[in-house]
């Protein structure tokens, strides 16, 4: 098995836009807003090309200060983002959203770091901010979808402990579709990425296992928190 993964030019990786492309004159044609998603797509671009050189930096550092920085800013911007189409003030629910994120992730991100993986030293730049990364999407995607289920509920006079159930399980839908479709539909990005880079598929199968349960871990752990800590908020 070939031990490197191909370098892809930037001409060629332009060529990844033409369908980003056709979407956007879909929903500018349709009359939808379509500058949302232009900018959510030249935001990826930027942060990710700004993310390799700091990820090269942060590696050639291997500092535990700034990883620990690293860390604190990817949870405030995760529970600040997870927030983004909440009707609710983003300030009013912050902290609840911090406390729930940190809660799900950091309980998950501890666990496969420092029992499952044993990393040494325990911040290996290397493994720590992906998996970092991974677990706080994940538990930000989930809390997103849960306020949005519960305010809608609400807003339709559902019971609150009706309604916290229903977010709950809206809140999961795409990882548990993950789960199911794993293996069978699709080959997620770590096994791939592993794989393409010349490591044993039976190894990257591990690895994926532990990547799925420990996002569908931090996102539900972190959803069902958040749904505790707003009771307060929609039940007044």
């Amino acid at each position: 098995m070939k031990p490197s993964v191909q370098t892809i030019p930037f001409i060629k990786l332009s060529l990844t836009f033409i369908p980003v492309l056709i979407v956007i004159g879909i929903i500018w044609k349709w009359g939808f807003d379509y500058m949302t998603h232009v900018y959510a797509v030249f935001r990826m671009l930027l942060q990710l090309l700004l993310i390799g050189y700091l990820l090269a930096f942060i590696f050639k550092s291997n500092s535990p200060y700034i990883i620990v920085i690293i860390l604190i800013v990817m949870l405030s911007a995760s529970s600040w983002i997870a927030l983004r189409t909440s009707k609710i003030s983003r300030k009013s629910l912050y902290l609840k959203t911090l406390a729930a994120i940190f809660i799900g992730g950091t309980t998950v991100l501890v666990l496969v770091t420092q029992f499952v993986l044993q990393l040494h030293p325990w911040y290996m730049p290397s493994y720590m901010i992906p998996l970092a990364g991974m677990i706080f999407a994940n538990a930000m995607n989930a809390v997103s979808l849960a306020i949005e289920r519960l305010e809608a509920e609400t807003d339709r006079d559902v019971p609150y402990d009706r309604a916290r159930i229903i977010a709950l399980r809206a809140s999961l839908i795409p990882i548990t579709n993950s789960l199911l479709a794993v293996g069978l539909v699709s080959l997620p990005g770590m096994m791939t990425g592993q794989i393409l880079s010349g490591i044993s598929p039976f190894i990257a199968t591990r690895y994926q296992i532990m990547v799925m349960c420990m996002i569908f871990g931090s996102a539900g752990i972190s959803s069902s928190c958040f749904l505790i800590f707003v009771r307060s908020d929609f039940t007044r």
